[in-house]
């Protein structure tokens, strides 16, 4: 059994191959088990990182759990000049990080464990043009000093973490994003769908990853 900072996980082969980790106590995965490295690329890094033309991108991530975003965002980086910020309020242990299967070979081994070796809280170089802020904190309670063109949301369910679906926290991502700035959610529910466009987001349903019909892209027009 691994563990978060404070919660017992287990680890999981999703159907790609690729690990996933699913907590007991919540009854959820960090990433779907239909495949937990497609699901990234379909919901991220495609209709998102790599969909926005913009050379030089700020991305928010919420949150950072296995890392798995953050490191396909570096492998898909194509030339741009990236600052990834990730909040985490439950960071993984070195154990179970050093665990999972992301990386395909030696190289990129070194970077998934370089990625979880940087220090927590203060801005670090992950690669060239591609700085990370790991930032242990609660998306409900901090404060954004700076503002971001990319918005990875990849909370748990609104079954699971309700507060983190509210009108309140979409509105606080809004106004920390960019002139169209994208955000980009696993989750097409009409209710999750409704809200962002309540408080101004224009919305596109899209094809969902392998199990899901829809996932959703907002942008901030």
């Amino acid at each position: 059994m691994l563990k978060d900072k404070s919660r017992k996980v287990e680890l999981k082969i999703s159907a790609d191959g690729s690990h996933t980790l699913f907590v007991p106590e919540l009854d959820e995965h960090y990433h779907s088990v239909n495949g937990a490295r497609n699901e990234s690329m379909h919901v991220f890094i495609e209709p998102a990182l790599e969909y926005h033309t913009q050379k030089n991108l700020s991305i928010l991530e919420i949150g950072l759990g296995t890392g798995l975003n953050a490191f396909l965002s570096a492998l898909h980086q194509a030339g741009k000049t990236i600052f990834y910020h990730a909040l985490e309020k439950y960071p993984l242990t070195q154990e179970a990080a050093l665990e999972l299967n992301f990386a395909e070979d030696k190289k990129n081994k070194e970077l998934f464990n370089q990625l979880h070796q940087l220090s927590w809280n203060t801005p670090e170089t992950l690669k060239s043009n591609f700085t990370l802020l790991k930032e242990e904190s609660d998306l409900t309670t901090i404060t954004f000093d700076r503002t971001y063109d990319l918005v990875y949301f990849d909370a748990f369910a609104p079954e699971v973490q309700p507060e983190m679906w509210s009108e309140a926290i979409f509105k606080k991502i809004y106004d920390a994003m960019n002139k169209n700035g994208i955000l980009t959610t696993y989750c097409a529910k009409g209710v999750v769908r409704r809200t962002m466009q309540a408080i101004g987001f224009t919305v596109e349903r899209l094809p969902g990853p392998k199990g899901k019909r829809e996932m959703l892209r907002a942008t901030k027009a």
